[in-house]
């Protein structure tokens, strides 16, 4: 399918059209009105169901007055390091997706993926609200700027922050297709890849009985995560099939590459030999895997073949113990059985 040339959505056009066979996944003439009675995009629906059965807020997570403990007491120095500096990377992310996420919605032109879209900007700010407990909570008051602005006084977590905001800014400030075919495959780098060297260091911590509340928090923000990883996953799959002429594998591919070389240089700067359960390998191996499970997802074959499992044995172990968290290392969101349990209250 060829359209027209990629532009903005207007606020309302009467000269719209939202007519179900006309819809695309971008640059429709769409009218503006959330038309949602008949959806084109039906994963768009699947999705909807889990993202609003999935609320929750970080005040209802107890436990992190123990953490606070824990953290002056159980945890060696390294692992407070960790702890910390790990959280201002969470930190930045989620901040840059609340502000970057209604920019990239002006320009998709189905209402179903509109509304998921703008759930997610709202998760990611439930996502900043949690860190905002955890540290109140968690660390000292004279700490907290410290953890909020590491990006000022360490030129690794700077220079990521600025390669992930200039790729979302080079769209803003110069739209082609070429630019917002980038803009959505780092989106889904971003969702899939950067966050889970964090998540695995609080799962690991967790394994050893410590930090507990925090991990418990980190797995609602996963679980939440593992649905914006789909979002992304399912927009290029309509790009790819409703307009082969923005959508660059090549891209996808040497961009994917460059998100595992960024993703594991800064998971070895922070997660030094001396944590246990982690390691230096178990960090490239893992993420090369992860990588792998996400181009899957797209029905893209394997970057590294050298890697075919996950080495963080332990995080299947964790999954087995609480079953409420799902399987959060190898499925997508289809899988989470509270889904199946809701319908779609609109009639087709």
């Amino acid at each position: 399918m060829t359209q027209s040339e990629l532009k903005a959505n207007v606020i309302f056009n009467p000269k719209g059209n939202d007519d179900v066979s006309a819809r695309s996944i971008i640059k429709w003439n769409t009218t503006g009105l959330f038309q949602l009675n008949a959806v084109k995009y039906s994963r768009a629906k699947s999705l909807y169901q889990v993202m609003v059965w999935n609320f929750w807020i970080p005040e209802k997570v107890s436990g992190l007055w123990e953490d606070a403990i824990q953290l002056r007491e159980a945890l060696s120095e390294d692992e407070q390091r960790a702890y910390k500096w790990i959280l201002s990377f969470l930190i930045f992310l989620d901040s840059i997706q609340t502000v970057n996420l209604p920019n990239f919605n002006d320009y998709i032109t189905a209402p179903e993926v509109n509304l998921i879209l703008s759930i997610q900007a709202y998760q990611e700010a439930i996502h900043s609200q949690s860190y905002s407990v955890i540290l109140e909570t968690v660390v000292n008051a004279q700490e907290r700027d410290d953890i909020y602005y590491f990006w000022r006084t360490d030129k690794n977590l700077l220079e990521r922050n600025e390669f992930i905001w200039g790729i979302y800014q080079d769209f803003i400030d110069n739209p082609t297709d070429k630019s917002f075919f980038k803009w959505v495959i780092w989106n889904f780098l971003l969702e899939s890849i950067y966050f889970y060297n964090g998540f695995a260091f609080f799962d690991t911590l967790a394994d050893q009985g410590k930090m507990v509340a925090t991990d418990r928090m980190i797995n609602y923000i996963r679980r939440d995560e593992l649905t914006h990883v789909t979002i992304f996953a399912n927009i290029i799959k309509d790009i790819k099939n409703e307009f082969p002429e923005v959508y660059d594998e090549q891209m996808l591919l040497d961009m994917m590459d460059t998100a595992v070389k960024q993703e594991i240089k800064w998971s070895k700067h922070i997660l030094w030999e001396s944590i246990i359960g982690m390691g230096h390998q178990n960090i490239e191996n893992y993420t090369k895997w992860l990588a792998n499970e996400r181009l899957n997802m797209l029905g893209i074959k394997p970057l590294y073949n050298n890697v075919v499992s996950n080495p963080y044995k332990h995080l299947d172990r964790l999954q087995d113990n609480n079953a409420e968290k799902g399987n959060f290392f190898e499925s997508t969101v289809t899988n989470y059985a509270q889904s199946s349990a809701m319908n779609w209250t609109w009639e087709f």
